[in-house]
């Protein structure tokens, strides 16, 4: 019998941190090499998402935007990760995922009009390398896989990277794009947000894995664990993981394990499921929190920064919606007119019929 070209995993991994819960810096070999300017510009990217969400919420009841998932808690994960890739890196994302579009160049007006249903929130800028939100739970896996292989027979050094949760390693679409990422060594990154649930259903139900990260094995690629609460223990996960990939060394699955802070969509109920004692537990690691601390050490963040980004968001996220707002309302014709070079007979037919 042939050994297999890794060593299979039954212990449990230790998560990758780099920050203790007070700000302290654990490892200084572990630190990712980022200048004081660039430390901070991870800060306010944070600071400003969390003022977004929470505007985004309100929008959201007011009935000015459509579906809308919460990120607060999740920051980290999703700031760190994109400030991680170059801009010509490639996003396949969930519907969670709305930051890391708008931080890799979607115009934020135009995530409103998607979460509107507007076919404009879907056009992509020429230069802004991103997908739409999937909806379909798990299929950005395979969207991504195939994006990373046509990077690597155009031998562009270039990464794709997914984000899916949980619940969604349990699809059968992750598991095939792993298998597939696996056999061609291709560059893509792989990461699963474990906020601990999948809606309702808690992570131990989920599997009987000893993590995600254990997943990789069986699909012969890089597997890791990281704090998904600390944004530099993320960015160098990330950084590492896009090196090997533009260096064709394989895929990464990336498991963060994080919190949300918020339910799950504004039509759930987190206190059927969640306990006040858990949530607790998890404010401690709130990552704005504990990056600030670090931040504060070194003289580089104060609570009035903290302040002004928030009002420059709020301020920001009013002048977006408005903008969303007065874009022109679709029709069916319209509709019609952008899914065709020449609309077939039967549509405009249909056109006809609505005007």
């Amino acid at each position: 019998m042939s050994k297999l070209p890794y060593e299979v995993q039954t212990e449990p991994v230790t998560p990758l941190s780099v920050l203790s819960l007070e700000g302290e810096v654990i490892d200084e070999s572990l630190l990712p090499d980022l200048t004081d300017e660039q430390l901070k510009e991870v800060m306010y990217r944070m600071v400003f998402t969390r003022a977004w969400d929470e505007r985004a919420v309100n929008l959201g009841r007011q009935g000015r935007i459509g579906f809308y998932a919460p990120v607060s808690g999740q920051e980290a994960s999703m700031i760190g990760s994109e400030y991680a890739l170059n801009k010509d890196d490639f996003i396949c994302p969930g519907y969670r995922d709305m930051p890391q579009l708008v931080w890799h160049g979607l115009p934020l007006y135009q995530a409103f009009l998607y979460s509107r249903g507007h076919q404009h929130g879907g056009q992509i800028p020429q230069d802004v390398h991103v997908l739409m939100p999937q909806i379909i739970i798990g299929a950005q896996v395979l969207h991504a896989t195939g994006v990373a292989m046509a990077f690597k027979k155009k031998n562009e050094k270039r990464v794709a990277i997914t984000y899916t949760g949980d619940g969604g390693s349990s699809e059968g679409d992750f598991y095939e794009g792993l298998n597939f990422a696996g056999i061609f060594k291709l560059p893509a990154i792989y990461v699963v947000q474990n906020n601990g649930y999948a809606i309702t259903t808690p992570f131990a139900k989920q599997t009987a894995a000893l993590s995600v990260a254990h997943k990789a094995v069986a699909a012969g690629i890089k597997g890791v664990q990281v704090d998904g609460m600390d944004v530099l223990a993320v960015i160098k996960a990330v950084k590492e993981a896009a090196e090997r990939g533009r260096n064709g060394e394989g895929a990464t699955l990336i498991e963060m394990l994080t919190y949300r802070f918020r339910p799950h969509s504004m039509s759930d109920d987190a206190t059927k499921y969640r306990t006040k004692e858990e949530e607790a537990e998890w404010a401690l690691k709130d990552p704005l929190v504990r990056f600030g601390k670090y931040l504060e050490k070194k003289g580089l963040w104060t609570d009035e920064d903290t302040a002004r980004v928030k009002e420059e968001a709020k301020a920001t996220v009013n002048e977006h919606i408005k903008k969303a707002e007065a874009v022109e309302k679709m029709t069916v014709s319209g509709l019609i007119d952008t899914m065709f070079e020449t609309t077939p007979q039967h549509l405009e037919e249909q056109k006809a019929d609505f005007q």
